[in-house]
């Protein structure tokens, strides 16, 4: 097989032969989730959206496949009140929330089907809010303090108050 360029194509390579491009098709993307419910359990607000894996996240991602790196499972999901824009350089959220029972937690886990059996890595969580804050950005992390950022989204803001309840859904598909 005989390669006759290389061309750069956003955060991947693809090589081209007899003026064809091709990958191997291995590319994680990420969708979030959010859903809020008021204090009777009744739907206030629901969003879905892209999110970016961040190059930590990548190799985080490489790591696990190959063993050669030190990443933890990336199972905790975060929120926050940054609004600069989601990039692949993240490393954490632009400010945490740490209170108002919007702390970091170990999310439930689990590998979902969207194309082929168990193609997804699914965290979910529910959040108890006890204040009021404007949530603008969420992740996933592989620690409870500090740890890598594998995900990051940004959005307007979603406006909880005490009682509310705030899900939050992140799947990131191999495809």
């Amino acid at each position: 097989m005989t390669f006759i360029a290389k061309s750069h194509t956003k955060d991947r390579v693809s090589l081209v032969k007899a003026g064809k491009n091709f990958l191997d098709g291995f590319c994680p993307r990420g969708v979030f989730g959010l859903t809020l419910f008021d204090k009777n359990g009744d739907i206030k607000e629901v969003r879905f959206s892209k999110n970016l894996v961040t190059n930590v996240g990548f190799a985080g991602i490489a790591s696990r496949i190959n063993g050669a790196g030190a990443e933890a499972a990336a199972t905790y999901l975060a929120v926050g009140t940054g609004t600069t824009a989601a990039a692949a350089t993240d490393t954490t959220l632009q400010t945490e929330i740490i209170d108002s029972g919007l702390a970091r937690v170990n999310a439930t886990a689990s590998r979902t089907t969207t194309t082929v059996t168990n193609d997804a890595a699914t965290l979910i969580t529910t959040f108890t809010v006890t204040g009021t804050k404007a949530v603008t950005e969420a992740g996933v992390l592989n620690a409870a303090a500090s740890g890598v950022l594998f995900a990051r989204s940004v959005f307007t803001a979603v406006n909880v108050v005490n009682g509310d309840s705030l899900q939050l859904t992140y799947k990131i598909q191999v495809t």
